[in-house]
C-alpha cells in the first residue's frame, strides 16, 4: 500500500512529499505510548501501572503525542522515500505535525535532492606536468631550512630584519588610542611563513628598547589596532653542516645519507604537490563540461560549514569575535562561490562511480579505518563505534569513494588515501563531520 498521497517539485532540486500514515496505525502507536507511560508514570494516589489512561492523556498530552510522532516519523519517511526512490542530500523539514486518535496523520515534508546529471567526457583531461626531482640548490636550500629549525638564537644590539626573531609586548588599544587588555608576549620571526605582512612592516627596524602602531587585518570585519613594545631582537647561529649535525637531525650515519633523505622527501613532496594540482585541473575541468543547478539547502550548509572553520581558525589565533565588528552575512557571502565549488565537486564524483560502478574496496576501508585509528592513538573498533553513532561512518565511505573516483579518472594507484594526509580531493578533512548524502 503506497505511503505517498502528494510529490510535486518545488525548485530546483527540491521536493515536497506528502505521506499519509493510517488512522490505524496511529491510533497503535498512541496506544503503545500511552502502555509505556502507564508502566513507568508515578503519579500520587494510584499505584505504578494503574493510573488511569484518561489522566494520561489529560497531563501528558503534548509528550505522548511528540514520542508518538518521533516513532512513527522515521518509519514513514523511509517508507516513503524507498517508494518514490528519493536521494536526499539533507535531512527532510517537515511542516508542523498534528496527532489526532481514530484519523489519520499527514506529513509534509520538503528535502533536497540530487540533480539529474547527464555526463559529457570524462576521460580527456589537459593536466600539468612539472618536474619533481629536485635540484642541487633546492635541496642545499632545504639542508640551510634544517639548520635553521636546530639553530641556536642569540641576542643583537641592532635594528631587527628579515630573519630575526623579535620578542615584544602587544596590548590592544582602544577607541581613543589608550591601551586596553592586558599584554601579549609575542615572539615573531620575521618574514617567516603565517606572519602578517603589515606585522612583518611594523617589526622591521625595530631595536630592543622602540615601539610602534600596528593595524591587524581581520578579513570581514574592521582591522584591529596595538601598540607594540621590542623587549629583544635574536638573531640565528647557524650550525656548520657536518656528520655530528647528520646525527642530532635524525640519525643519519653523514652528511651524504642526510642530503639523500632530504632529496627524497622533497621528491614525495613535489608528487603530492603536482598531484593536487592534477586534481585540482580534473574537477575544474569537469566543472567546466557539466553545468548544474546545484541545490540550494546543500550550498548554504557548505558555505555556513566553511564560516564556522574560519572562525574556529580566528579563534584559535587570539581574535576575540565578539569585539572583532565582522559583517558575518558578507563573510558568509564571499565562501559561497567555494561552497558550490565543493558541492558540484561532490556530485560529479558521485555520478561518475555510480555510472562508472566504481565500488569502495572493503578490505582497503578496513584498513584505512585501522590506520586512522592507529593515528587518533585508539582502537578499530573503538574508531568504528565513534564514528557510527555520530552518523559518519557512511560519509566517510562517500568521501573516500569520491577519491578513488578521482584517482581513477587520473588513472592512478586505487590504494585508500594516507589519513595522515588532511584534505580529500573535494575539501574536507577526512576525520571531519562528513556532509549529507
Amino acid at each position: 500500500m503506497s505511503v505517498v498521497v502528494g510529490y510535486e517539485e518545488i525548485g530546483p532540486c527540491r521536493k515536497k512529499i506528502t505521506i499519509e500514515v493510517p488512522a490505524t496505525a496511529v491510533n497503535a502507536e498512541i496506544g503503545r505510548v500511552l502502555g509505556d507511560y502507564r508502566r513507568r508514570i508515578n503519579i500520587p494516589g494510584f499505584r505504578r501501572g494503574k493510573v488511569p489512561v484518561k489522566l494520561l492523556r489529560q497531563r501528558f498530552r503534548e509528550e505522548i503525542e511528540h514520542e508518538v510522532a518521533e516513532r512513527l516519523v522515521p518509519r514513514y519517511w523511509n517508507q516513503a522515500q524507498a517508494e518514490k526512490n528519493i536521494d536526499p542530500l539533507l535531512p527532510p523539514r517537515f511542516e508542523e505535525i498534528e496527532i489526532e486518535e481514530g484519523e489519520p496523520l499527514t506529513l509534509v515534508a520538503s528535502v533536497e535532492t540530487r540533480p539529474e546529471i547527464e555526463l559529457g567526457d570524462i576521460t580527456d583531461f589537459q593536466l600539468p606536468e612539472e618536474r619533481t626531482e629536485p635540484l642541487d640548490e633546492e635541496i642545499d636550500a632545504a639542508l640551510t631550512d634544517l639548520r635553521r629549525q636546530v639553530a641556536a638564537w642569540t641576542t643583537v644590539e641592532r635594528s631587527a630584519a628579515s630573519g630575526d626573531r623579535v620578542i615584544a609586548e602587544m596590548r590592544e588599544l582602544g577607541d581613543g588610542g589608550a591601551a586596553a587588555g592586558k599584554a601579549r608576549t609575542l615572539h615573531v620571526e620575521i618574514g617567516a611563513a603565517g606572519v602578517d605582512e603589515e606585522l612583518n612592516l611594523a617589526l622591521s627596524g625595530l631595536a630592543a628598547g622602540q615601539g610602534t602602531e600596528y593595524e591587524a587585518p581581520i578579513e570581514g570585519a574592521a582591522p584591529r589596532r596595538y601598540r607594540i613594545e621590542v623587549r629583544e631582537v635574536q638573531e640565528r647561529e647557524l650550525p656548520e653542516l657536518d656528520d655530528e649535525l647528520a646525527e642530532k637531525l635524525g640519525g643519519f650515519d653523514s652528511v651524504d645519507e642526510l642530503r639523500r633523505a632530504v632529496a627524497s622527501n622533497l621528491r614525495l613532496s613535489r608528487e603530492r604537490e603536482l598531484r593536487q594540482r592534477r586534481e585540482q585541473a580534473v574537477l575544474e575541468q569537469l566543472r567546466a563540461r557539466h553545468a548544474l543547478v546545484l541545490p540550494d539547502g546543500v550550498v548554504q550548509q557548505e558555505a555556513e560549514t566553511m564560516l564556522e572553520e574560519w572562525a574556529q581558525h580566528q579563534a584559535r589565533h587570539g581574535v576575540d569575535l565578539d569585539k572583532a565588528e565582522i559583517d558575518w552575512p558578507a563573510l558568509l557571502a564571499r565562501f559561497r562561490p567555494d561552497a558550490e565549488h565543493r558541492v558540484h565537486d561532490r556530485l560529479l564524483l558521485d555520478a561518475i562511480a555510480k555510472a562508472e560502478n566504481i565500488r569502495l574496496d572493503e578490505s582497503e576501508f578496513e584498513r584505512f579505518l585501522a590506520e586512522l585509528a592507529s593515528h587518533q592513538g585508539i582502537s578499530t573498533v573503538e574508531l568504528r563505534q565513534q564514528l557510527g553513532q555520530s552518523g559518519r561512518l557512511e560519509g566517510l565511505r562517500g568521501r573516500l569513494l569520491r577519491q578513488q573516483t578521482l584517482r581513477q579518472l587520473l588513472q592512478e594507484d586505487q590504494t585508500a588515501t594516507d589519513p595522515s594526509n588532511e584534505e580529500g580531493p573535494d575539501g574536507d578533512s577526512a576525520t571531519d563531520p562528513p556532509e549529507e548524502g
